[in-house]
Formats: C-alpha cells, structure tokens, sequence
C-alpha cells in the first residue's frame, strides 16, 4: 500500500516537469494553432493537477507558460481566422 502513496507522488511530480516542459515547447508550437492548443491544453491539465506537488513551482512556471502560450494560440487562431474569412491575402493588407 506504501508503494502506491509512492507511485502517485512520483507520478504528480513527472506531470509537473511535463507542464514545464510542455510549456517550453508550447511557445513555439503556437505558430500552427493546431499543433499549439493541445500542447497547452494538455501542459495546462498536468500543471493543475501537480500544484500541490514537491515540484509545485516548476508546475506554476508551466501553467504560466502554458497560459502565455494559450493566448499567443488563440490570437494567432483569430487572425488566421479573419485572413481566411476576408480573403486577405497578407497581414500587412489588414492594417492598411
């Protein structure tokens, strides 16, 4: 039964470098939406569930990362969006 206590331990504190690690990841990944939100999604998930972890730190750096990431996803998201929806054919012909 102490080996499980253990196990979970071990376990949150892998999804907390996960979240970092994700979130590194994420900054770049939100260049193509699709790849991007699920990598922050899935960072933002693990970061929540290690809070309370030992490693509860290196989760907080990776919710903020990944919330950093999520937004730069959503923005990029949209203007691809609006581009698409408008048949613009550059950005530079949005701000013109």
């Amino acid at each position: 039964m102490n080996e499980n206590i253990n196990t979970g331990a071990k376990d949150q504190k892998n999804k907390a470098v996960w979240s970092l690690a994700l979130g590194i990841f994420g900054l770049v990944a939100w260049l193509l939406p699709i790849l991007g939100l699920p990598v922050q999604i899935v960072g933002l998930v693990f970061g929540i569930k290690s809070i309370n972890s030992s490693k509860g730190k290196l989760a907080a750096v990776g919710i903020a990362l990944c919330i950093i990431g999520l937004v730069l996803t959503i923005i990029n998201a949209s203007i691809g969006a609006y581009m698409g929806a408008t048949s613009t054919s550059s950005l530079l012909d949005v701000f013109r």
